[in-house]
């Protein structure tokens, strides 16, 4: 077996040198949703790899360059594919930053910085996990993939059309999702599935133009109202979503899923004081029904409403044009293709044919076999790092393009990386903290090693 206590000693005396890579890594703005630094950062990215010794690509997409990497390792070794992507969320108000966004600041024992967490600290722990088993060992234990995408942030509405089309370069044995870290507790956990998403924005124009709401409030049509009850057909005051046939395709939770959702820690009172909460939808309260119903429950969430005047004082505005951003959260066996379908007969059947949808983006569900060897190979790790077995939950609530690694690649997924709940991705002061990346990173370089090992 490799020499454990070398590779953290290289993983200790590498941390300045990887911190500092992160930091140029963040200097990159890789803002996907405003198409800022795209291309120079998939670059950098590539010299990253380039400098461990990978044959490394920019491959093309429909969207942001992909960047593909490989480094052989030993002969019949198997292949562990690490799937990561280098595009942000935008910084949004700067005031609300304790520091630029865009320069990696460390501070009480944090490392603060747009995509410090999701996802350029993640790629950073794996090739720090690399460049120390490398130093240690001389070599590495089987053959390394990466693949690093620039529209995770987007809704990733092209990576799953590059997977189908790439399944030769992404051949491997395994895969090592973007994210991962520990819980409330400190406790490390492994998500072996993630639900699907449809995305969709809803749009409605009952004027050419606003009118003075005293010359049109009671002969016209008014188009924030409009959307209003139409988006009150979507979901009763149960919680329970209308639109025909939608739990049809829904798969409840196994026995076993159950069984690994009761082991997960109660987290209840965390949500609540985190978020300042009075309680939970459905009168739930905790336990394994809250945890059930976080990621096994489909959902239907408005993101956003946009009509009108919203400005300080008063403006008497009738609004011509209103606008929604609604998401949908998928669970097995549900299929995007057919809630797009099911949503357009739902508003035309309730006399809303008005009611224009743009598709912003869809991604299926997911699931791996939280009992594959993978996957307790990944937890049983842990251990050695964090002083306890990595937890096993079956679902996270949130989307990726984790449906087309397991459908086109055939792969099992796991999780394992730097994050904590109180980690503020997508929020200003993003951050890490150091000691949870260098767990990550010695937990990573031992997935990487008996990962080559047991083969």
């Amino acid at each position: 077996m490799p020499n454990f206590d070398a590779i953290d000693a290289a993983i200790a005396r590498r941390l300045e040198h990887n911190l500092e890579e992160l930091r140029q890594l963040i200097a990159h703005p890789s803002v996907s949703a405003e198409g800022q630094g795209m291309e120079a950062c998939a670059t950098f990215v590539a010299e990253l790899l380039h400098l461990r010794g990978f044959k490394v690509q920019l491959v093309p997409s429909a969207g942001f360059p992909v960047v593909y990497g490989v480094r052989p390792g030993a002969r019949s070794a198997p292949t562990l594919l690490f799937y990561n992507h280098y595009d942000v969320q935008p910084a949004g108000p700067s005031e609300l930053w304790d520091s630029p966004p865009f320069d990696l600041t460390v501070r009480d024992g944090k490392a603060v910085g747009r995509g410090a967490m999701d996802d350029k600290g993640h790629i950073i722990c794996r090739l720090a996990a690399l460049d120390a088993l490398l130093e240690a060992e001389g070599e590495l234990p089987c053959t390394i993939k990466f693949v690093i995408e620039g529209d995770e942030e987007g809704n990733n509405v092209h990576l799953p059309e590059f997977v189908a089309q790439h399944t030769e370069l992404l051949a491997a044995d395994a895969c090592l999702w973007e994210a991962g870290g520990v819980n409330h507790q400190g406790v490390p956990e492994c998500y072996a599935g993630m639900r699907g998403i449809a995305y969709f924005e809803l749009r409605v124009a009952t004027a050419s133009r606003d009118a003075h709401s005293g010359l049109g409030g009671s002969i016209f049509p008014n188009a924030a109202w409009r959307l209003v009850w139409a988006l009150r057909s979507l979901k009763g005051p149960d919680e329970r979503i209308l639109l025909p046939g939608f739990y049809n395709r829904v798969r409840p939770p196994t026995a076993r899923d159950l069984e690994l959702l009761a082991a997960l820690p109660e987290e209840s009172d965390d949500l609540r004081n985190s978020y300042g909460l009075r309680g939970f939808i459905k009168g739930l309260t905790g336990g394994v029904e809250l945890q059930r119903e976080a990621v096994f429950s489909p959902t239907c969430t408005i993101c956003g409403l946009t009509s009108g005047y919203q400005g300080p004082g008063c403006m008497t505005v009738l609004p011509a044009q209103a606008s929604a951003k609604v998401d949908f959260r998928l669970v097995p066996d549900q299929d995007p293709a057919e809630v797009l379908q099911q949503l357009r007969a739902h508003l035309d059947a309730q006399g809303f044919d008005d009611i224009e949808i743009i598709d912003l983006g869809c991604e299926a569900p997911g699931r791996s076999d939280p009992d594959h060897p993978f996957l307790r190979l990944v937890a049983d790790t842990a251990e050695d790092v964090y002083g306890i077995r990595q937890l096993i939950a079956p679902m996270t609530g949130g989307s990726g393009p984790y449906h087309a690694f397991i459908h086109h690649l055939g792969v099992p997924i796991a999780t394992a990386g730097i994050s904590y709940p109180g980690a503020q991705a997508h929020a200003p002061n993003e951050h890490f903290r150091i000691p949870d990346f260098i767990a990550g990173t010695r937990h990573t370089a031992r997935i990487i090693a008996r990962f080559g090992s047991k083969a």
